[in-house]
């Protein structure tokens, strides 16, 4: 079976398996009356695919382009003169006056934070920025660097200012990251652009955070198949058939290095300040906004199985699927229906 960018026989329909990140996003062909627009570009540190039906499909992707780089300018880590990189300059020492969108992003990074006992945390650089440079060795930072930079991520030290529209970095050396929300914040915008243009049907995908726009042009939902942790990209655990909805995929099997033997991942636990030993090997969070999913995933990830289910299920317009290191699915009551297992070797199971 080719998946990327190849074609399937399946149940003699012909198929097209396209791979985003930890998303497989499945098209069948011979079911739309136009072609689509389609546009790859690259922003927010990720590639970037979209495909638009309808409306003015043209001067839309042309428009969601544009908002992408702006709110890349806005709140990327790397850029001297955004938002963010003002705020780590300023650390310690004053208020930066920033832009409304990039408030809002802080705004609501705060918010999950909290809902996630801070687990996800926004002022979590200091400590992947030592990951990474000892991770390029292939060396595991040693406990003192890494008890060190602890001491500088706790997202209470981010001070908001709603009435000037600024933020302060309480302690010398924190340093802010958006990368974990900016992206489901832009595949919002980009929705709204699409609406504002009569797009009724369409796919966003900034680098894996996928929003699925009204239904296919055939009337059906789209079919979004998630990655096999297990098994080489394009091996997929189950298909979800969705509309209007964003699907958010944090799993420990994209970016990770060896070291003695141990595999060591991206998401890193800030209670430990070590990659996250959590059952929870992938966690998928849909959602009605994607900023919501983006916002949860990372932090519903290294809470474990009965505390993310809890969290899922009192927040309304949100659902997961979660997969432990033993092929065990766990679902919200929302994706019940929703998700059809395709793989004989997981199984769901219930707390």
């Amino acid at each position: 079976m080719i998946i990327i960018g190849g074609l399937i026989n399946l149940l003699g329909v012909l198929t097209i398996l396209i791979v985003f990140g930890s998303i497989i996003v499945i098209f069948v062909t011979g079911e739309r009356n136009k072609a689509p627009m389609i546009r790859n570009s690259f922003g927010l540190g990720t590639l970037i695919h979209l495909r638009v039906y309808g409306g003015k499909s043209e001067i839309a992707i042309e428009e969601a382009i544009r908002i992408i780089g702006d709110i890349d300018n806005k709140m990327s880590a790397f850029k001297a003169s955004s938002d963010i990189c003002r705020i780590n300059s300023k650390a310690g020492i004053e208020h930066e006056k920033i832009s409304k969108e990039t408030f809002y992003v802080l705004e609501e990074a705060k918010k999950y934070s909290k809902l996630t006992e801070g687990t996800f945390d926004p002022t979590i650089r200091p400590l992947v920025e030592l990951w990474n440079l000892t991770g390029k060795q292939g060396v595991i930072p040693s406990k003192e660097d890494i008890e060190e930079k602890l001491k500088l991520v706790n997202y209470n030290d981010i001070i908001l200012d709603k009435e000037k529209v600024s933020v302060k970095l309480k302690n010398n050396n924190q340093k802010l990251d958006l990368g974990g929300i900016a992206k489901g914040y832009a595949a919002d915008m980009v929705r709204a652009v699409l609406k504002k243009y009569k797009v009724k049907s369409g796919l966003i995908d900034l680098g894996g955070n996928i929003y699925v726009l009204g239904n296919k042009e055939s009337g059906e939902k789209w079919n979004i198949g998630i990655q096999n942790p297990f098994k080489e990209r394009g091996q997929y655990v189950g298909i979800l058939s969705l509309s209007n909805k964003s699907v958010v995929t944090s799993g420990n099997y994209e970016k990770y290095f060896i070291s003695e033997g141990k595999r060591y991942h991206h998401i890193l636990d800030v209670k430990t300040g070590f990659p996250s030993e959590s059952e929870i090997i992938s966690a998928t969070i849909v959602s009605d906004n994607s900023i919501d999913g983006d916002g949860l995933s990372t932090g519903i990830y290294i809470l474990g199985v009965e505390k993310a289910l809890k969290i899922l299920e009192a927040v309304d317009g949100i659902d997961g699927v979660l997969i432990t290191k033993d092929k065990k699915v766990y679902v919200t009551s929302g994706m019940k229906k929703a998700l059809v297992l395709t793989d004989q070797e997981f199984e769901y199971e219930e707390i």
